[in-house]
């Protein structure tokens, strides 16, 4: 099963470029370049996680939906995209589990990501009162030279 993730921007170029990235590397997305289009596909769909812009169509959009991602039944994980970060920690506050600064290179954003993805998991695991198992991961197969597949 892919995760999911609502990623949102009013920088078309941002939003385009992010969604590849994201898609590429495993992840559906969903895009809205709006706080206000964000709102409404919460409303309708589930995500794993909702990556938001700071200021959009106000400079408080990206709180207002990073807010409503926590009021969603199955409380996504949310981080806020930014390229101008607060000074102070009022983003946590907000109902944001991180703070992302752009622009952030590719390696670095998906490892944030992937990290954030994870605790989050781990901490609704825990607010349930479910154990979660390690799942084991299985070895790669070696790939047979062709030499060796055509004597068989």
């Amino acid at each position: 099963m892919k995760r999911r993730i609502l990623l949102v921007d009013d920088d078309v170029a941002i939003l385009l470029t992010l969604k590849a990235v994201l898609e590429i590397s495993g992840f559906e997305v969903e895009t809205a370049a709006s706080g206000r289009e964000a709102k409404l596909r919460l409303k309708s769909n589930e995500y794993h996680m909702v990556i938001t812009d700071l200021r959009m169509e106000s400079d408080t959009a990206g709180q207002e939906v990073a807010a409503a991602a926590k009021k969603a039944p199955n409380r996504p994980a949310v981080a806020m995209l930014t390229a101008y970060p607060p000074a102070d920690d009022d983003w946590a506050m907000h109902g944001t589990d991180k703070m992302l600064v752009k622009p952030m290179n590719t390696q670095d954003l998906l490892r944030q990501i992937e990290a954030l993805l994870v605790a989050h998991e781990d901490k609704k695991a825990e607010r349930s009162g479910k154990k979660i198992e390690a799942v084991p991961v299985p070895a790669a197969k070696k790939p047979r030279k062709l030499a060796e597949s055509r004597a068989r």
